[in-house]
C-alpha cells in the first residue's frame, strides 16, 4: 500500500492522466496536450522532440505523425518509446515508458479527417525528416496537392498514429523544499496488474 491521497489518489492511471489533463486544459495557455517523445536510433542515440498526444484510451496513448519521419523509423525498430507531459501552471509531469505498435486503422482515418483542410494538406506535401531545398518549394507542393486533392480528407499511406502501451508511468507533483512527491506505477507486461511504488524525491 501507498499514502496516495489528494490529486493522487485513483486506481487506474489512465483516468488520473485524464484528470490531470483536464485540470491542465484550464490553465495551461498553449497545448496543455504536448508530450516531448523520446525515441533510440540503432547506435542507442536518443531523439527527443515535441508531439501532441490525441488519446488515451482505457490501456494506451495515441499520438499522429508521418511515418517516413526519423521518429516513426526508429519506433519501428524499436517497439518502444517513452514521453513526458509537463505542466508548468500546474507544476506536474507524467512520464511514460513503455511498448509502442501502429494504430493504422479506422481511428487514424477518422483523427485525419477531423484535422483543417490546410494540416491535411501539409501532412500530403510533406516528406517529413527529409532535407527540403526551400519552404518556397515546399509551398509550391502543398499547392500542387491542393489542386490534385482539393480537401484531401483521404489520409495518406505513409500517415498514422502510434499507440504507447506503457509499463511504467510516474507521476511528480511539485513539494516544498524540493521535496517533491513521485508515485510510480510499473508492470511487468501489459496485461499485468499495477504495482505502484511513492519513490524518494
Amino acid at each position: 500500500m501507498t499514502d496516495r491521497s489528494g490529486i493522487f489518489a485513483a486506481d487506474d492511471p489512465f483516468a488520473l492522466t485524464r484528470s490531470w489533463l483536464a485540470e491542465a486544459e484550464k490553465s495551461e495557455i498553449n497545448d496543455p496536450n504536448a508530450i516531448a517523445l523520446a525515441t533510440v536510433d540503432t547506435n542507442g542515440m536518443p531523439n527527443i522532440r515535441m508531439v501532441l498526444l490525441k488519446d488515451i484510451e482505457d490501456d494506451a496513448f495515441v499520438f499522429y505523425t508521418n511515418y517516413e519521419s526519423i521518429k516513426a523509423g526508429e519506433i519501428e525498430t524499436a517497439g518502444k518509446a517513452a514521453f513526458v507531459l509537463h505542466w508548468k501552471s500546474l507544476r506536474r509531469q507524467i512520464r511514460v515508458r513503455g511498448l509502442a505498435e501502429r494504430e493504422d486503422g479506422p481511428k487514424a482515418d477518422a483523427y485525419f479527417a477531423s484535422r483543417s483542410p490546410k494540416s491535411r494538406l501539409g501532412a500530403w506535401a510533406s516528406r517529413q525528416s527529409q532535407p527540403l531545398k526551400s519552404r518556397a518549394s515546399l509551398m509550391a507542393e502543398v499547392a500542387r496537392v491542393a489542386a490534385q486533392r482539393g480537401l484531401a480528407t483521404e489520409r495518406p499511406p505513409f500517415w498514422g498514429g502510434y499507440r504507447v502501451r506503457p509499463l511504467e508511468i510516474e507521476f511528480w507533483a511539485d513539494g516544498d523544499f524540493r521535496l517533491h512527491d513521485r508515485f510510480r506505477w510499473r508492470r511487468e507486461t501489459v496485461r499485468d496488474a499495477w504495482q505502484i511504488q511513492r519513490l524518494s524525491p
